[in-house]
């Protein structure tokens, strides 16, 4: 007769090795992403401690938060131990990594180049699963005002109202807009809807008197730039 091996679970860990314990004595940064994980989820199953389980979410995923970010709820659920609440609470902390590039009330970010602009939108859109457009409010010294998405569609298109970018503009009082989508294909070269896009905002932003800096196209790996390419 096989013997069934004993589980041990987190409570019997030495007490420098539990998740709590250890961001307690040592400091949250001392906690591996698993173990920042396992503190979220709290539980695991009878055969994987919270830990163990997180472990092997992030190992289907090459061990990247980024790559983590991407997964859906029905994705994450295909895990045994983790439901609908345990999904939601990993896409919430995903979502906040995401959001911390963005998220510097302390500093206004200036946008000179589409470099500039490939930085700003990054950590909200790479990892996004279907096409959105997001426009940029500047003020006339190229400081941020605020972003807003104006439009989402599905994996080829994205309708964008120009009506509603220069609404935004004009309640907002900037002098300066760019425009930012993604291509959730990784595909970096435009479309003909995207080059309709980029020309009616640009003749709607000369019509108001408004500065239309750039339209770039964001994936994972790069952009494409309206400006760079001498498009407009």
């Amino acid at each position: 007769m096989v013997q069934e091996k004993h589980k041990t679970t987190i409570k019997e860990w030495p007490i420098d090795e539990r998740p709590r314990e250890k961001a307690a004595r040592h400091g949250i940064a001392s906690l591996s992403k698993s173990e920042l994980l396992a503190m979220l989820i709290g539980s695991g199953t009878a055969e994987d401690s919270a830990v163990e389980l997180m472990r092997k979410v992030l190992a289907s995923c090459g061990d990247s938060i980024a790559r983590l970010s991407r997964l859906s709820a029905d994705d994450l659920c295909q895990f045994k131990g983790i439901g609908p609440a345990k999904a939601m609470t990993i896409m919430a902390a995903c979502e906040l990594w995401k959001r911390r590039e963005n998220d510097n009330p302390d500093e206004v970010r200036c946008i000179r180049s589409s470099r500039d602009l490939f930085n700003y939108f990054y950590p909200l859109m790479c990892d996004n699963n279907v096409e959105e457009c997001y426009v940029l409010l500047l003020n006339n010294m190229h400081r941020v005002i605020a972003h807003t998405r104006i439009g989402s569609g599905g994996f080829t298109a994205t309708l964008v109202d120009i009506r509603l970018v220069m609404r935004e503009a004009l309640l907002k009082r900037a002098t300066s807009v760019a425009l930012c989508h993604n291509h959730p294909s990784g595909s970096l070269k435009p479309s003909k809807e995207d080059d309709k896009i980029t020309e009616s905002l640009a003749q709607a932003c000369k019509i108001m008197n408004i500065r239309f800096l750039d339209h770039i196209i964001l994936t994972a790996d790069g952009y494409y730039s309206y400006v760079d390419e001498n498009r407009f």
